[in-house]
């Protein structure tokens, strides 16, 4: 994964529940929609092989990467598949070490000024704050102030209505998951809306909502 190129489109998509056998038009539609990053749960079943399929049709198109890393085993199955970059719900030590000692992005989940600052010290690249609907944009402000140095993710409860919001208040990048690859479209292939859904994240003028 290369951090800088996420900064400048920093949006990523977290794909949980999908079958393997809809990795090709899942990462056809998510070429299309514009989006750069994706995440693969490992609690998906079949998580790796979709790792692996979607790392060969996009072609270096699309940074992939594996979320819901919660040990080393999760940690090396998902590397083995062609993982880039790493994604937790919480800090898991052992998996943030191994991710600085080898370079790998790594993304671990915090919520309360703790955890973020703990993550932070861990090596984080970036903090995913999750969930960040709990508390809305205006969180984001507060954190801000005593920790300037350290990126935030949003991830929970942002939509292409608030995302402007979280930009506005501290958020150095945004996540979307089941709001738009929602099981109904999922079971039913309806790549079309899956689509429409991301490019309503990915068509915003990111240089804008930044700046």
């Amino acid at each position: 994964m290369d951090l800088s190129k996420f900064r400048r489109k920093p949006i990523l998509g977290i794909l949980r529940g999908a079958e393997p056998d809809l990795a090709e038009p899942l990462t056809e539609a998510v070429l299309e929609a514009g989006l750069e990053t994706l995440e693969i749960t490992m609690n998906t079943p079949g998580a790796a092989l979709i790792i692996k399929k979607a790392k060969k049709i996009s072609a270096g198109r699309i940074a992939i990467g594996a979320g819901t890393v919660l040990n080393m085993e999760d940690l090396k199955t998902a590397l083995d598949a062609g993982a880039t970059f790493i994604v937790m719900p919480v800090l898991v030590k052992d998996v943030a070490a191994y991710c600085v000692d080898r370079k790998i992005p790594s993304f671990p989940g915090a919520l309360t000024p703790l955890e973020i600052y703990d993550a932070h010290i861990a090596g984080a690249s970036m903090v995913k704050v999750f969930p960040s609907g709990v508390f809305g944009p205006s969180y984001f402000k507060e954190i801000r102030g005593p920790f300037r140095d350290i990126e935030l993710l949003a991830c929970g409860g942002v939509t292409p209505e608030n995302m402007k919001d979280y930009f506005k208040n501290g958020a150095g990048a945004v996540a979307f998951g089941a709001s738009v690859f929602k099981k109904e479209w999922l079971d039913k292939k309806d790549f079309a809306n899956i689509k429409k859904a991301i490019r309503r994240f990915t068509e915003q003028d990111i240089t804008k909502l930044t700046a």
